[in-house]
Order: structure tokens, then sequence, then C-alpha cells
């Protein structure tokens, strides 16, 4: 590639973690006025040192409410320029989804969120230095738009219904004959994080152990961990109940019996959340087909 030549980026602004086709990492961020003890995962930006992906932040329902987002893009375009091996030195257009009922409201202000800086962006990212120019930004529906890249999905079903489980909300949405029905959209606020620490609280509650989102995600998605028999019982008994909640937020969809696909914007083999919907879905519900969706990465 050469250094004029423009490429497109997809960064997914999880509330749990940032993605991209080929890099996720925790939105956690520690900033630093001198340079930190590592150069791993640190960002050099503006006179400022920032350690990203120092465990989960908490939930911030308002993204561009600081710089935390935008500080954690210009980690993951380094990251994903890394693992393509791209010039240091280039353009670039990013991709990013919106919720399905805040879209219209959001996708401007986003936007202008991802764009506030002079072109080109410069900054260092484990010590290696970085020049971006970001020529547009490209916002699409969660969810819907994962759709366009896997339309076998829905071939031949006349009703479907499409549940894109984040960190902290659950995008819904059904459609009839492919077309998005626009009254069914619910954003709820029902993600694997709400699951992780409702199965931490009762694991102490029940207990007296005190459990690391690691060691809940492991048992929920049905990995080996060494673990007290009753705490991992409890831990899989919420999330049985967590499944069989979301179900119950759109009974007028479920009662008809449709085809229930779990479509996932993280890659599968970096992210729990496919996992563990997979894993109890197909237990608690015979007519749910859990599938990972990865288009909107690429």
């Amino acid at each position: 590639m050469q250094a004029n030549e423009k490429t497109i980026i997809g960064v997914d602004h999880g509330y749990a973690a940032i993605k991209t086709a080929h890099c996720v990492f925790p939105t956690g961020l520690t900033a630093y006025n001198h340079e930190p003890y590592t150069r791993r995962d640190v960002l050099e930006y503006e006179g400022k040192w920032y350690v990203c992906g120092t465990g989960r932040q908490p939930v911030q329902r308002e993204k561009m409410a600081n710089d935390t987002y935008y500080l954690l893009t210009l980690a993951a375009i380094a990251r994903e320029m890394e693992r393509r091996r791209l010039p240091h030195r280039c353009t670039v257009a990013l991709a990013s989804g919106l919720p399905l009922t805040s879209y219209g409201r959001q996708k401007g202000s986003f936007k202008k969120y991802l764009l506030r800086s002079p072109q080109p962006v410069k900054y260092r990212y484990e010590g290696e230095a970085y020049e971006v120019t970001v020529e547009g930004v490209w916002l699409y529906p969660q969810g819907y738009s994962a759709l366009a890249m896997h339309p076998d999905l829905i071939a031949g079903e006349p009703s479907f219904l499409l549940m894109d489980i984040g960190g902290w909300t659950v995008d819904m949405m059904r459609l009839d004959n492919g077309s998005a029905s626009a009254g069914t959209c619910r954003s709820l606020e029902l993600g694997m994080i709400r699951c992780l620490d409702e199965a931490r609280e009762q694991v102490l509650r029940d207990t007296g152990l005190s459990l690391t989102d690691a060691q809940i995600e492991r048992v929920l998605s049905g990995q080996p961990c060494s673990m007290d028999e009753e705490a991992r019982g409890v831990i899989e008994r919420q999330g049985r109940q967590y499944t069989e909640h979301l179900h119950g937020q759109y009974p007028a969809v479920v009662a008809t019996h449709l085809n229930t696909h779990c479509l996932h914007n993280h890659r599968l083999d970096h992210m729990a959340d496919h996992r563990i919907s997979k894993h109890h879905l197909h237990c608690s519900a015979g007519r749910c087909r859990p599938n990972a969706a990865r288009g909107r990465q690429d």
C-alpha cells in the first residue's frame, strides 16, 4: 500500500471492549502526566500518556462526554494498522456503528467527535510514531448492517428477530420478508456487563467468594476453569436466567416461535459474548440459531 492510498478501518466502540477486524481490548484507560513504567498499550497524544485496555471502565452512557473513546479510537487504529502491516503514515476512513434507536440522533455528533482533530492526527503508540489522516467517517446501525454481509442468515425466513448482544446494550429488531420493521426496534440496557455483574454478586452472596470477569466468562462459555463447584453452579444458573430474561423482553415476537438469531459484532476467538450466548441460548431455546456476524468490522 502506498502512503497516499486510503484504507477502511472498522472500529466498534463497545462499552466493554474496543474491537476492530483483528484486535480487541478492554475500554479501560489510565492517564499519566509523565511517561509510565511500560510502553505496552501506551498511547502518547498531545503531551500526555494513556495506558489503554486497563480493565473495563465504568459505564459511560454518553460516549462523547469526554476524550476516552476518541483516544481509544486512536489506539485501535494503530493496532489495526500494525496487524495489517500498513505504513504508519497513511489516510484512513473509519466505519463504526450506533445503537438502532439512537442512530439518527447521534449520527452527526458522533461523526464530528471522531473527526474533531486537525488532520493529520499525530501520535505515538507503543513507542512508534503515527501520522494518520482520517478522511471520513461512515456510521451504520448496529447489528442490522451485519446482515448485508450475511444475507444467507435470513434467506427463506418470512419473519426474523435480530438480537445484537453487546457489553451494555442489547439491540433488537424484527425483519419481515427481509425488511426491517421500524416499530419493533429496541435498545435495552441488558448487555453482558449486566449478566457478569449479577453473577458476581450472587456468587458473593451465596458462597462469600469474589470472582473476576474472566473467571465468570469462562464458566458461562463452557470452558474449563478451576473453581468451587457451588460457585460454578451459581454462575451457570445466572447465565440461564439472563438468557431467559432476554427472551422475556420481546414476548410478542418470541411467542410466534420465530427463528431467533443472535448476531454479534465481537470476534468469536476474542470476546466471550458470542460463546456465552451460544452456550446458553442453544440449551434454553431450541428455536435459536446463534451466529457471529463480522462484516461490520472489516
